[in-house]
């Protein structure tokens, strides 16, 4: 599979392990590459739906200088949660993380995630949208679910593959994949057509 370009080194700016066990679960082989201090302000009156986009081209800048021999493909991401037109990037301590959940709780909101394939000649990008509606959650679950996990990588103060996915997502329209932060099928399509 992938043998369009199965000749170019393939690196994964993120440190995310959900990331890099997607893309493994993909069959990609790759290398995770990461740079430290990389600015992801963005404008804003920026309409939220182009602010995953727009972050990930901009992530892929910073690596340019890896990509100057030409012989690698840089995959870069990232992940918005949106509720109320309001962004929510991810938790600065514990008392962020549960204002978070309890803005979520009861209310649809929306995952957004940007990503941007690279090499030195050619950039694709796309955003993809899943729909999750979490349902009304106690305040000790909030509570456990913030102490227990500590969700303060995670955008919107939540990973759906986490015990809250479980017991607090009543539903999803849309890729589940995208809400863990890599829309794998999109990806998977571009890397085929790129």
């Amino acid at each position: 599979m992938l043998d369009n370009i199965k000749n170019l080194k393939i690196l994964l700016a993120s440190n995310s392990p959900r990331r890099q066990e997607l893309l493994k679960e993909m069959g990609v082989e790759f290398e995770v590459v990461a740079k430290q201090g990389i600015d992801e302000s963005y404008p804003p009156e920026m309409n939220a739906k182009n602010v995953p986009e727009y972050l990930a081209k901009k992530k892929a800048a910073a690596y340019a200088d890896m990509l100057e021999k030409g012989d690698s493909l840089l995959i870069t991401a990232d992940t918005v949660v949106v509720c109320d037109r309001k962004i929510l990037g991810k938790p600065k301590n514990a008392i962020d993380a549960r204002n978070m959940l309890k803005m979520l709780q009861g209310h649809s909101h929306r995952v957004l995630t940007g990503v941007a394939i690279t090499t030195r000649d050619k950039q694709v990008s796309f955003t993809v949208k899943t729909k999750v509606m979490m349902r009304q959650l106690e305040h000790d679950i909030i509570d456990h679910y913030v102490e227990t996990y500590k969700p303060f990588d995670k955008a919107g103060a939540y990973g759906i593959q986490e015990w809250i996915g479980l017991v607090g997502i009543d539903y999803i329209e849309g890729s589940y994949h995208n809400v863990m932060g890599l829309p794998t099928q999109r990806l998977f399509s571009e890397l085929m057509n790129f």
